[in-house]
């Protein structure tokens, strides 16, 4: 069985975003971090060693006292640990154990190993605006609990989140701070029809985008699934799909939380908005036969790089082009800056595709039909009179 500081060590080299164990942590912000709190001790009972300057010791290269034969394993095991979670999740998940840890730090507390009522005042702490800034949404706090909930499995610790110092708590900043969730505004097939309009068709960029985009709606595909997505199966190791092209259409294959699930995205009415003809021309202009679909345009729009493109490119894009379009006209300039992302996209289908619901759960991805309801946005709010259809 390996070590847990050998455990440690190779979890904390999966990415330079990782969180770690502070016991063992390095320097990895452009700001110093916070030292420990005098005389707080760390979670194996022993103060932390101290570099020069006070901050916590660089991480031990633990894994050379491995045995030469077990080196490609543990090699091994930090592309599992990759491969265990999105780059996103992991981020979030290291942003947030950080803000606990250095909440922990101002108030000479020791975040290892899980103390309930320290928790409880954690929350209470981000609720009241205590820990930051400002103060968290109720949603803010549920990932922030659902990240330490994580960082102590890892470290093979027990918290119970449904403790009475926590989930009562939790139930309290719930009903006094809860609000209903800003959803983002759904491009529908006419704004995605005007969005299109925007693109240069003669530019391999234009010719990019407009293929993200028809493939991203019609999909119905989250933002990390558009960009994870290779020409074929096995082909990149930070790929998250593949697309197969036939004659009425594409199957697209995507690795989600639950496993592998498959998209049928059919070829539309007319080659303009057809997302098939749109992701043919531009893998064929752009020279595409292998590795990730959507890449970088580089050397002034004459080149295509090999590099991916991130899921934050594809929110920039729905926005950029919701704008330019003029989706939504009758809301303010101000309103409509925050109104359009990369979940417009799913929004826009789940609401305009007038087929059975079943259908659009499946190609969703979701468990249940409520959840897919909860996407729907339809402009024509009372379109379904029930005061007039009960005879008022």
């Amino acid at each position: 069985m390996l070590h847990y500081r050998t455990f440690s060590a190779i979890y904390s080299e999966m990415s330079p975003d990782a969180p770690r164990d502070p016991a063992f942590d390095a320097q990895d912000d452009p700001a110093p971090p916070e030292s420990p709190a005098p005389g707080v001790a760390s979670s194996t009972g022993e103060k932390p060693a101290e570099a020069p300057g006070g901050l916590p010791s660089p991480l031990p290269d633990v894994t050379t006292g491995l045995p030469a034969h077990l080196e490609p394993l543990a090699d091994r095991a930090r592309d599992y640990f990759r491969a265990s979670s999105a780059e996103n999740t992991r981020r979030a998940y290291g942003a947030d154990w950080r803000h606990y840890t250095a909440w922990c730090r101002r108030q000479a507390l020791d975040p290892l190993p899980p103390d309930v009522q320290t928790i409880g005042l954690y929350i209470t702490a981000c609720a009241a605006g205590k820990a930051g800034p400002k103060p968290d949404a109720v949603s803010t706090i549920e990932r922030r609990l659902s990240a330490l909930s994580w960082q102590f499995r890892q470290r093979g610790l027990v918290f119970d989140r449904q403790d009475r110092h926590v989930a009562t708590v939790l139930a309290g900043i719930r009903r006094t701070h809860g609000r209903p969730p800003v959803k983002k505004e759904a491009v529908l097939p006419e704004d995605v029809i005007a969005m299109l309009e925007t693109f240069d068709r003669g530019a391999l960029r234009g010719l990019r985008d407009r293929a993200m985009l028809l493939v991203g709606f019609a999909g119905g595909l989250r933002r990390s699934e558009v960009v994870g997505l290779d020409v074929g199966p096995e082909q990149t190791e930070d790929g998250s799909g593949w697309i197969e092209i036939l004659k009425d259409g594409m199957a697209v294959t995507l690795r989600g939380k639950t496993g592998w699930r498959e998209v049928e995205i059919g070829r539309g009415s007319s080659d303009a908005t057809c997302p098939v003809v749109a992701l043919q021309t531009w893998l064929k202009l752009a020279r595409i036969g292998h590795g990730p679909l959507f890449r970088r345009v580089r050397e002034g729009g004459k080149d295509v790089g090999p590099d991916r493109l991130t899921d934050k490119q594809v929110a920039r894009l729905v926005k950029a082009a919701a704008l330019a379009a003029g989706v939504r006209p009758d809301l303010p300039e101000g309103d409509r800056k925050g109104k359009f992302a990369g979940h417009s996209l799913r929004a826009g289908l789940a609401s305009s595709a007038e087929v059975d619901e079943r259908y659009v759960q499946k190609q969703l991805g979701h468990a249940s039909a409520e959840q897919t309801r909860g996407y729907q946005r339809r402009r024509d709010r009372f379109r379904v009179n029930l005061t007039k259809a009960a005879g008022l």
